[in-house]
């Protein structure tokens, strides 16, 4: 057989994207990556913006709140304004609105400006995640796209890992305005690489007559107030706050009567007829769950180091650097794992992983702070860093061009939908277990026992020796410090009991993507 025969009979080797759709792509994923930061990067900073624009800390809630509010109601609206705009002239106009919003949030005074302001980042900003999702899936041929998965993978689980590291060290170093001026350089860099990457596209003004518009003002209102039922539902004793339960009420009839209408008309704003394909619907449930663990181990993680240990911000995002940067060295490597592992046993891989590192931080002691949580958080970070990429992987399979927009758009809302749960939730937990095992505790302190009595006398010669003369006064304070490291214990246990919910939740996805089909 001759050469030329040979050549013929070769498979022709597939043709991978230009470098000019590998910078659109790394542009997008650039955008995605600032959009996921700001969701965590004020959480380690809130004592500082409180204080900055003359706020209580029962208000400074807001500050993140209103964020996602913003960002929840613009992921589902993302595919119908790009096909509105033209997805140049959208994500373009987007990421510049995002950028003066930031800036705006950076000059707040009032926490009514730092609302407004927030609320519109987190619009503007909502729409990057998934354009970004998008053009992984619609610009990268089939043989590269598992190496766009795994970059976006690191924007979703690296930026809220890294989030409270950079807005920590620059609220210490420079302060809190620095948390949103960080945005300005990336969010410039970004202009720069897609401004001269993107195709131009006309406006198709028309799709206006054709918008669920109806159905788009049920989801606002019904996620605005899921939302703030979410955020504000533990500070507020839940259904004991009559703000909660008219919010609740307003937030179930909406979202029902926006149901109703995506399963009833021709054009709907979110395609739920998607959840018709297996894969896709197990995909978003074990979606969903990750982004419950993702972002509430974001959460209870860092109060643990602020309500227990006592750290800064600065000392919190230096111990969460843990489960960020090693995602740097080991996502690289997703996509070769992908090719040589299938995809169902990678991610239950993943997650079996991540919900080990939640069940090690099950035994905390007071002895327990960064240094001990090192092992923890790194086994954590392999654990988030093989999920992502493989999931999204399982969960388009088959999915046709036309409706990657929309399928993106369902498949991120509910990740930051479930991460919004899993705070609200975990919040509740931590809360109603240090109640349960204080009470538990109570029981066997009592001025009866002879080691309770015991351990009163040693602290009241203990503070008679260190100047207070008063014995009646040194018997107070030893029972005052008693009633602390009970308290102090109770509330280490409840963040024990939370990491053992994280974990079997995990293990709930795992489950979920074991029903998938092969792909």
């Amino acid at each position: 057989m001759d050469a030329a025969t040979l050549s013929a009979a070769a498979p022709a080797r597939p043709e991978g994207a230009s470098l000019r759709t590998w910078v659109a792509v790394f542009g997008c994923l650039l955008g995605a990556l600032i959009a996921v930061l700001d969701i965590q990067i004020t959480n380690s900073s809130l004592p500082q913006i409180e204080g900055g624009i003359g706020t209580g800390a029962d208000n400074g809630t807001w500050i993140s709140t209103a964020y996602l509010i913003g960002e929840i109601i613009m992921i589902p609206l993302t595919d119908y304004f790009t096909r509105m705009f033209g997805l140049r002239r959208f994500i373009l106009g987007s990421t510049v609105m995002f950028l003066v919003f930031s800036m705006g949030c950076a000059f707040a005074t009032s926490l009514n400006q730092m609302i407004v302001t927030r609320g519109f980042q987190g619009f503007f900003g909502g729409c990057l995640i998934p354009l970004a999702f998008t053009v992984v899936l619609t610009r990268l041929p089939p043989h590269q796209r598992p190496i766009g998965l795994a970059a976006f993978a690191l924007t979703a689980t690296f930026g809220p890992a890294i989030g409270p590291t950079i807005g920590g060290y620059l609220t210490e170093q420079y302060g809190w305005p620095y948390v949103f001026f960080v945005n300005i350089i990336p969010g410039a860099v970004m202009l720069s690489l897609l401004y001269p990457t993107l195709e131009k596209s006309p406006m198709r003004l028309e799709l206006l007559r054709e918008g669920d518009w109806w159905g788009i003002g049920f989801m606002i209102v019904g996620l605005a107030c899921l939302q703030t039922v979410l955020d504000e539902g533990n500070k507020d004793d839940w259904f004991g706050s009559p703000l909660i339960v008219r919010l609740s009420i307003i937030a179930a009839v909406c979202l029902i009567i926006f149901l109703v209408i995506q399963l009833r008309i021709e054009k709907p704003t979110i395609q739920l007829r998607l959840l018709k394909r297996r894969n896709f619907a197990l995909g978003i449930i074990a979606n969903t769950v990750v982004g419950f663990a993702l972002f509430g181990s974001v959460y209870v993680l860092p109060t643990y180091l602020d309500e227990v240990q006592g750290y800064n911000s600065e000392q919190i995002g230096t111990v969460l650097a843990w489960v960020g940067l090693p995602q740097l060295v080991i996502i690289p490597f997703v996509p070769f794992l992908m090719k040589r592992i299938e995809p169902r046993l990678l991610v239950i891989i993943g997650l079996a992983i991540f919900a080990t590192s939640c069940f090690m931080n099950t035994h905390l002691s007071f002895n327990d702070g960064g240094d001990q949580l090192m092992v923890t958080n790194i086994v954590r970070a392999l654990g988030q860093a093989v999920v992502l990429s493989p999931l999204a992987n399982i969960t388009m399979a088959g999915m046709p061009p036309e409706l990657s927009g929309q399928a993106s758009g369902l498949f991120n809302m509910m990740r930051s939908l479930g991460g919004a749960i899993g705070t609200a939730i975990l919040a509740t937990i931590i809360t109603k277990r240090e109640q349960f095992h204080s009470n538990i505790i109570g029981q066997s302190v009592t001025p009866y026992g002879e080691t309770v009595r015991n351990f009163l006398t040693e602290q009241q010669h203990y503070f008679m020796q260190r100047g207070m003369a008063d014995a009646g006064a040194a018997y107070h304070q030893a029972e005052i410090l008693l009633g602390n490291l009970v308290a102090q214990q109770s509330l280490i246990m409840g963040f024990s009991d939370t990491f053992a919910v994280l974990g079997g939740v995990l293990l709930v996805a795992a489950v979920a993507v074991a029903f998938t089909r092969r792909i």
